[in-house]
């Protein structure tokens, strides 16, 4: 099972959260939970007005070991907006425009998406449940 926790944050909430949302998945191969904008395709979705968000900005997919992975997805801008960070421990690693990254097994952290130009961010926590 997959958890994912979302927070949105802007700097006029000096650290408080504007929003918590949450979604699960289980460790089934081909299970995906998505991060973005369209609510038609977002399990998880932003504010509309934050465009530094894609559409469908991150995938969260399990591969046929029950391992999971996430994509930041390319939106229509050949420049993202935003920049991706994934952190689990004492770990963090920027995440390419496009790339995918495995999330550690049985493992927890967060991904953050933040805005180039202004003091906000999506915040989404993860738990790998085993």
């Amino acid at each position: 099972m997959l958890e994912l926790t979302m927070a949105t944050l802007s700097g006029e909430d000096a650290g408080a959260t504007a929003g918590m949302t949450m979604a699960e998945a289980p460790s089934e191969p081909g299970a995906v939970l998505r991060v973005g904008r369209d609510t038609a395709v977002c399990r998880l979705v932003t504010p509309e007005d934050w465009l530094f968000v894609s559409r469908v900005h991150l995938e969260f997919l399990c591969g046929p070991d029950g391992t999971w992975q996430v994509t930041w997805l390319r939106g229509s801008q050949p420049d993202p907006a935003s920049e991706v960070r994934l952190a689990h421990g004492p770990h963090a690693r920027s995440v390419e425009y496009g790339g995918t990254v495995p999330l550690p097994y049985g493992g927890s952290g967060e991904i953050v998406v933040q805005e180039r130009t202004a003091p906000r961010s999506v915040n989404v926590g993860f738990y790998h449940e085993v």
